[in-house]
């Protein structure tokens, strides 16, 4: 199936339009409207610097229901530990930045470019883009950033600078946002760390079609900055 250029105002297509990759379109901008409409429909930003925007709706998807969470014997003890400070909300640009500059095994470069961030620091302030972070004193060690689409919490990256600190500061995430009645957390694309985590793949129709309901649900957490629960913890 051929992929759709974007031109100006032009909106972005079906999902289901996308080519074998996923590739669902080419071109458009990163503005908050295009933005919200995408994530609204399945569909998200993913390149790098120097070319187009490309859109993106993977076929399977790959989810995590919060009430599926699963937490290791490792990892468990590093939360009993409480070695980390979590927070949320407090340091979304450096996160967003650090996700962008960590190597990572296999890949060259990051899709993280400059008007990513300029972008998802608009959605940010907005109320719609939201982070954890992991600090060591007074240093920034992980963290862990996405987008809150009503009943859905659309996961982007995240980067670890001490053992354990990324895991750590997801399983506060994700702990709070069943809290806050989150059902679905959209990992985009297969990869072995989230799916020690639990998640797994869906087919996309049926991913698009908990996501037409999961979007119509208020926004969850509350206005403007995230904060945790005064006394939550995720044990």
């Amino acid at each position: 199936m051929p992929v759709r250029l974007i031109r100006g105002d032009q909106g972005l297509p079906d999902p289901e339009q996308s080519d074998a990759r996923g590739l669902v379109a080419v071109g458009g901008d990163l503005r908050v409207s295009r933005l919200l409409d995408a994530y609204g429909r399945g569909i998200f930003p993913w390149y790098e610097e120097g070319l187009p925007i490309l859109w993106h709706s993977p076929d399977p998807r790959f989810v995590l229901q919060p009430s599926e969470l699963r937490i290791n014997r490792s990892l468990a003890k590093s939360l009993r530990r409480g070695r980390f400070r979590i927070t949320l909300d407090e340091a979304f640009g450096e996160v967003i930045r650090r996700c962008a500059e960590v190597s990572r095994p296999g890949q060259d470069g990051t899709w993280i470019t400059e008007d990513m961030i300029a972008a998802y620091e608009r959605l940010h302030a907005l109320g719609h883009a939201h982070s954890a972070e992991a600090w060591l004193a007074d240093e920034l060690v992980g963290g862990v950033y996405g987008v809150a689409v009503g009943g859905l919490f659309c996961g982007e990256s995240m980067f670890a600078l001490a053992p354990e600190a990324s895991k750590v500061t997801f399983v506060w995430l994700i702990r709070q946002l069943e809290r806050w009645g989150c059902e679905l957390v959209d990992c985009q694309v297969y990869t072995t760390h989230l799916e020690r985590f639990g998640a797994v793949e869906w087919p996309r129709p049926r991913f698009l079609r908990e996501l037409a309901r999961l979007r119509e649900l208020p926004r969850m957490g509350p206005e403007g900055a995230w904060r945790f629960d005064p006394g939550f913890t995720p044990q």
